[in-house]
């Protein structure tokens, strides 16, 4: 189904939405940052926590499995469809992001209600859910400001300097977490206060966003933008600040943007590609961190549950990982500046995979500090990952009106093979062990490396080289947006 726009939807002078008490009290860089940082710190990196912290007061590895799938299956039902409201919404894309930011963290708090045994699996199966539906419009929201703030033009920049602080904010929030756990042994579970505080502080500054123009964060052409300095300019003419000019065009245009198809959308080769690659790489990854934890925090023989440097040493293995993310992230985005592709960096990230679960494999007896190294190889894969996707996205809809959607509909397939990954994972280390259960992530994680390496083409260059235009004469909307390829050519 093509869907017209409301002309209304975006302001009638971009720059008054570009020029709230935002530029004048904050950078819009810092602020963004400072909202990355803090959703960093409110990350499901913690989930890792919740699910040691679970087994050490009786809970059994199925149900741990089975708590942390619900979230992920919960997300990946509903990020789509999430991309898609903030895509077409007509409110502030700001009030999204702080109801989301508080529901996750009051919905991740539940875990202090959880009495020891092997019990109260309602509480926590709920909260996940809830907390599934919440953090589902976080990465679309944030990722919609951005573009609708900085444009096409400084999305990629300002968006890897997003995911930069993403990741210190989980590293700070993972030190502060086997911080606590370690001094308030046995009581560990105060260490998800954490949480609490994190949604706190992105409340704060999400207030310091600017809102930008609500059809350029969906992927249409404007007119008006912030650059990295947060310098507003004409999108039209980079470099220029004649504001005027860029009003009067927008006003003279009359044009109706019409979004393209769903379908066009989704069956772009490059789209079911991407999706096809995340599902399996995450279905490979994401127990692969779970297993190396219980590995690490398995306590004595004499001692029940996990040791006091259990917490600790899960914490070291997210610093560790999420210190290389952001080194990872940076090196990309330096290597983007100068010209580097998609693909070498999307395909370091994907080959870091198997190559980890080797190492833990071989490595399982040798002591948790050699266990501990193989985090620098799950940092190079996410910071890799983390960093390249919101850029295929980007090049896959631009122009589209469908960027968020397909953001939303990756998510999903990523969410998926990340709960396959958790609940298969899980039960695979009941019934057979650890290793039975990194050796199935290990033959797993090769079939993304040949789907990508084989089948996606580069899509560096392809914002603004398409023939395709997303504006239409309203009278011309209904019948012209049957046609595929209709979408705007920003050059």
């Amino acid at each position: 189904v093509s869907e017209v726009v409301e002309p209304l939807a975006r302001p009638n002078n971009t720059a008054m939405s570009m020029n709230p008490k935002t530029l004048s009290l904050l950078s819009p860089t810092v602020a963004f940052m400072l909202v990355s940082f803090s959703l960093g710190e409110l990350g499901d990196g913690l989930n890792i926590f919740q699910g040691i912290y679970l087994v050490g007061i009786g809970w059994n590895e199925g149900s741990v499995g089975t708590a942390l799938s619900l979230m992920g299956f919960t997300a990946l039902i509903v990020q789509t469809w999430a991309g898609d409201l903030v895509d077409k919404t007509t409110f502030d894309r700001r009030l999204f992001l702080t109801v989301a930011s508080i529901t996750t963290a009051a919905s991740a708090s539940m875990i202090f209600f959880v009495r020891e045994g092997n019990q109260d699996h309602g509480l926590i199966f709920i909260s996940k859910i809830i907390e599934g539906v919440a953090s589902s419009f976080i990465g679309p929201c944030l990722a919609a400001l951005t573009l609708a703030t900085f444009g096409p033009r400084h999305f990629d920049a300002v968006m890897a300097n997003n995911i930069l602080w993403g990741h210190i904010g989980s590293v700070v929030a993972a030190v502060l977490a086997g911080a606590v756990a370690y001094f308030l042994y046995p009581n560990i579970k105060y260490c998800f206060l954490v949480i609490g505080f994190s949604a706190l502080v992105a409340v704060l500054f999400v207030q310091y966003l600017p809102e930008g123009d609500p059809l350029m964060g969906r992927g249409f052409k404007g007119k008006i933008a912030l650059d990295e300095f947060g310098h507003i300019e004409n999108v039209d003419s980079p470099g220029s600040n004649d504001l005027e000019e860029a009003d009067k065009k927008e006003d003279s245009d009359g044009d109706v943007p019409t979004a393209a198809t769903y379908w066009e959308v989704f069956s772009d080769r490059r789209s079911y590609i991407l999706c096809i690659t995340g599902f399996f790489f995450h279905f490979a990854n994401a127990n692969v961190l779970l297993v190396l934890g219980e590995l690490m925090g398995s306590g004595d023989d004499e001692e029940d549950g996990p040791s006091q440097k259990a917490i600790p040493l899960i914490a070291g293995a997210i610093v560790l990982a999420q210190v290389t993310m952001a080194a990872a992230t940076w090196a990309g985005d330096r290597a983007t500046h100068l010209g580097v592709g998609r693909r070498p960096l999307f395909m370091i990230g994907l080959l870091s995979l198997p190559i980890r679960c080797a190492l833990i494999i071989f490595w399982k007896d040798a002591g948790d500090s050699f266990l501990l190294s193989t985090q620098l190889l799950d940092g190079l894969g996410g910071g890799c990952l983390g960093l390249v996707h919101p850029f295929l996205v980007a090049d896959i809809t631009f122009g589209t009106g469908r960027f968020n959607v397909l953001m939303g509909l990756t998510a999903s397939t990523f969410g998926l093979g990340a709960t396959l990954s958790n609940y298969l994972g899980q039960q695979a280390v009941e019934k057979f062990g650890h290793v039975a259960s990194l050796s199935g992530s290990l033959v797993l994680s090769v079939i993304p490396v040949l789907v990508f390496g084989l089948c996606m083409p580069e899509t560096l260059g392809a914002r603004g080289a398409s023939s395709h235009t997303a504006t239409k004469d309203p009278s011309k909307a209904s019948h012209e947006s049957q046609e595929p390829g209709h979408y705007v050519n920003m050059e």
